[in-house]
């Protein structure tokens, strides 16, 4: 049964957390206004879209063709999901404010989700452990890569707009905050489907 709240707890985390895209935005939005990140924001949602649809098509080739590495990309996501959590109990990102220009513009925001780890780990992980096993149609899928590029969307903009009162509302209550996004990234790790049935609940 699909985990709706898994789902959205696991691209929550992912999401807004930091990570280049974040990282970026912020930067530019605190060197440059909203206004002017703006294309950078558009190039980083354009990149993610192709992202997320590359990973659903290839999770999809890979689980018809190969149907027993299923298992073995449902425990990598569970890994990856766990690895982020230590990494978010144990993060501290202090953005360094370059003033370049040309790392603002919509092709550096949409070419750099191609060499960004983070991202395309997080395409394969959510499609794989929570999308394809419950929906594999072109439609679905699409409309999927839509919402997620719409949420990565949400987190740039955020972290471009309060990117200052968002640092330092980070680092006043860092501790609490990376505690609960790595308990919600447990428990997105635990409602993997193929986990939960080894499990046996």
């Amino acid at each position: 049964m699909f985990s709706l709240s898994a789902f959205i707890s696991y691209v929550f985390v992912t999401t807004f957390t930091p990570g280049p895209n974040n990282v970026m935005a912020m930067t530019n939005g605190n060197n440059f206004g909203y206004k002017k990140a703006f294309h950078f924001i558009l190039g980083v949602t354009a990149g993610f879209a192709v992202i997320m649809l590359l990973s659903s098509y290839l999770n999809l080739l890979l689980v018809n063709f190969i149907p027993r590495i299923k298992l073995f990309m449902d425990m990598l996501g569970v890994a990856y999901m766990l690895y982020l959590a230590i990494k978010i109990l144990k993060s501290s990102s202090h953005p360094d404010n370059n003033q370049n220009e040309s790392l603002n513009t919509f092709m550096a925001g949409m070419t750099m989700q191609f060499v960004n780890p983070k991202v395309i780990l997080y395409g394969i992980t959510v499609t794989s452990s929570f999308i394809l096993p419950y929906y594999n149609s072109t439609a679905s899928l699409f409309l999927f890569a839509l919402f997620l590029a719409f949420v990565g969307f949400l987190a740039t903009s955020c972290w471009a707009l309060f990117g200052a009162l968002f640092q330092k509302l980070l680092s006043k209550y860092k501790k609490p905050f990376n505690i609960f996004m790595a308990l919600l990234l447990i428990y997105s790790a635990l409602s993997v489907p193929e986990l939960k049935h080894l499990l046996g609940f």
